[in-house]
């Protein structure tokens, strides 16, 4: 993922940087450059880093397609399940089997799983 926010950014330090009452020193600072004579405390040069919103991804059209498929067979096998109790109804189990089958080889042929970033 490279849009992660660095250590330093959540209220720590990089590197050997210091914090004095809330502030974050640069790495460099040493006791001699902690605003003495000034009577200010040193501050970063650092903006503090805000989370920018990540533009909506939400998969292809052809992804959404073949889990739907695969859901629809899904649902016609469990179904044929639940109702079929006597048996009479094994073919809309394999059709339903079949349907999730056909949707799982459009998965792998369109590279579905490679769309989760």
């Amino acid at each position: 993922m490279a849009h992660q926010v660095d250590p330093a950014t959540m209220g720590g330090t990089a590197s050997g940087g210091a914090t004095a009452h809330g502030q974050v020193l640069p790495a460099d600072a040493g006791p001699a450059s902690h605003g003495e004579g000034t009577g200010q405390g040193a501050v970063s040069t650092a903006a503090s880093a805000t989370p920018l919103p990540y533009p909506p991804f939400h998969g292809r059209k052809i992804s959404w397609i073949a889990v739907s498929i695969v859901m629809v067979g899904f649902l016609i096998g469990g179904l044929a399940l639940i109702l079929g109790h006597h048996g009479s109804i094994w073919w809309l189990f394999w059709t339903g089997a079949g349907v999730a089958v056909l949707g799982l080889l459009i998965t792998l042929v369109s590279n579905t799983f490679e769309d989760w970033y």
